[in-house]
């Protein structure tokens, strides 16, 4: 598939809407966020995407991963794929200088991420866990793991999965049955099974390193008692390089809707070898680390998909001649209909809002690690929630319009159409559900009193106050809107019962995204200063769009005896 890299868009968010000239004013990122080393680093990142990753896209959906005689063997050109993206240093990207890393902001990692997920998801899934386990270790390993496993997962030599959830242990982490036993020379036996792995096996690495959550013997009940663990495919030698095949294996892969070209593997670890990470029993918060990542990389992985259906379609209806044109002048192709403008209006817009969502977080990121402050931590852990799901939500959508635009051939495989919408799919389930980060925003998110949300509130309206003189037809419903979402963010912090916030915790999420969205479409206009495509374009998503939010954030106040009152037996009626 043809895949055109947004190159235009990023300069102009990173310039105008998110804010990224502060991250390359610290000290921490004053030679990595320059404006001309980012603007060469996207530049080489999107030559990547569009001429090596985007002809991977079918071929990994028409003859995806298959699991012969134990060993996984992946899809054609993939390994060529992947070795492109190793030597590119990409894997490294945002890893610490000190271990071979880059030292690239998070924000010009995210936007290198979304480029090659629009090109190819299903590969570059591969390279977004390695990354997610790279920073796990950067914060958590002990010196001697770290010398060992960094620089070759930095290198793209080996790769790293995340292995979390268990055949009986889905969201509820805490029910594993994974057992850690002390071999007496400070490793570990391994035992337990894994399931949902991506990238569980590959035939392009030379190891591939598995962070696994088990319960030590003295380790208590639910989440507290569980640890983290290092367990490699080959245990490393003394040299560190790979040695002897550890005690584990693929037992199966999955059969799935879509994401063809990635290995979802079953794993199956039988006294292997491992070595902890951090300390004993505080597994989960060590894992964290890299889930977070993971959380913005997923929610960047619904974005790239949106901009790649978004491609797609708008090609198709340049191109797919229909009916006679409604209005003079027009093309002759389906894109003269109004419905049809009105899909692809709505594709577009939702991507702008998504990115600038998912820049913002990713900058909100950078700025809490390089100045440590702790309104930037907090800006942060509040945003990764809206980002996931949002970003995946959007992918969802827009891949379902571009289907649409499509017509009765976005129904048949060879357009290619359909691929979009059964690879995004699982973004919104994986890395937490959409649902349980909702409850994460209105619980965990909201226990300062929804100080975090008021700071950002309150940003927001100062800025649209700069735009009421000269843009008030779109300021004024931004502003409406947020006062809105004060008014909602304040009934959910006064709820004690936090089911009441739970049952209204989706809408309220979905409302927030709208809102930021109302907001950073008016940024883009005051910053074009005229009446030019991304004007046009924040008028669209505000006068049409924007409006969403009153109904979500509505939804959001009514608690949760309603829901309860409708029984099993009332839903099976």
């Amino acid at each position: 598939m043809t895949y055109r890299a947004p190159l235009n868009e990023f300069e102009f968010l990173f310039r105008h809407v998110v804010g990224f000239e502060q991250v390359g004013e610290t000290e921490r990122f004053s030679e990595t966020g320059s404006a001309d080393l980012v603007q060469a680093i996207l530049s080489e990142a999107g030559k990547l995407s569009e001429e090596v990753l985007a002809p991977l896209q079918r071929s990994g959906d028409l003859q995806g991963a298959v699991l012969e005689n134990g060993v996984v063997r992946t899809s054609p050109g993939f390994a060529e794929g992947y070795r492109a993206i190793a030597e590119g240093g990409w894997t490294g990207m945002g890893a610490s200088p000190e271990n071979g890393g880059m030292g690239l902001p998070m924000t010009v990692a995210t936007a290198v991420n979304e480029m090659m997920g629009s090109a190819c998801l299903s590969l570059q899934l591969n390279p977004l866990m390695t990354q997610g386990q790279i920073e796990a270790l950067e914060h958590h390993a002990s010196d001697a793991l770290k010398a060992i496993y960094l620089p070759k997962m930095i290198s793209g030599e080996w790769s790293g999965t995340m292995n979390l959830t268990e055949p009986h242990a889905g969201s509820d982490v805490g029910a594993l049955s994974s057992k850690a036993v002390p071999n007496g020379d400070g490793s570990f036996a391994i035992s337990g099974q894994k399931v949902f792995i991506s990238w569980g096996d590959n035939d392009f690495t030379t190891n591939v390193c598995h962070l696994v959550l088990a319960r030590l013997p003295d380790g208590a009940a639910g989440t507290k008692g569980i640890s983290l663990f290092m367990v490699p495919k080959y245990v490393p030698d003394e040299n560190g390089e790979p040695g002897v095949a550890n005690s584990l294996r693929v037992v199966s892969l999955e059969h799935k809707m879509g994401l063809h070209g990635s290995p979802t593997a079953v794993m199956e670890y039988d006294s292997a070898k491992g070595w902890l990470v951090g300390e004993p029993h505080k597994g989960m918060s060590a894992m964290f680390t890299m889930m977070n990542n993971a959380r913005l990389g997923v929610g960047v992985q619904g974005l790239s998909v949106a901009e790649g259906a978004y491609q797609h379609a708008l090609a198709f209806a340049n191109e797919r001649k229909q009916g006679r044109s409604p209005i003079d002048g027009g093309t002759g192709t389906i894109i003269d209909h109004a419905d049809v403008r009105r899909m692809l209006a709505t594709m577009k817009a939702d991507v702008f809002a998504s990115r600038a969502i998912a820049l913002s977080c990713a900058v909100a990121i950078d700025m809490a690690n390089a100045s440590g402050d702790a309104g930037w931590k907090a800006r942060a852990a509040m945003l990764t929630p809206i980002n996931k799901a949002f970003g995946t939500d959007t992918g969802i959508r827009v891949s379902e319009l571009g289907v649409q635009v499509h017509g009765g051939m976005g129904f048949i495989e060879e357009t290619g159409a359909a691929q979009y919408s059964r690879d995004v799919r699982v973004t919104a389930i994986y890395e937490g559900t959409n649902g349980i980060q909702a409850m994460d925003l209105v619980g965990r998110k909201m226990m300062d009193g929804g100080e975090a949300a008021s700071r950002l509130i309150d940003e927001m309206e100062s800025a649209v106050e700069a735009a009421r003189s000269e843009y008030a037809d779109l300021a004024e419903p931004v502003w409406q809107s947020m006062e809105t979402l004060r008014e909602t963010t304040e009934w959910l912090v006064g709820q004690t019962d936090l089911n009441d916030r739970f049952a209204g915790a989706v809408p309220y999420q979905t409302g927030f995204a709208r809102v930021l969205g109302g907001y950073f479409h008016l940024l883009a206009a005051q910053a074009e200063n005229g009446e030019g495509p991304r004007t046009k374009l924040a008028r669209f998503y505000i006068k049409r769009m924007l409006p969403e939010h009153a109904g979500l954030l509505e939804h959001a106040k009514q608690g949760a005896a309603d829901l309860y009152a409708l029984s099993p037996e009332d839903l099976a009626s």
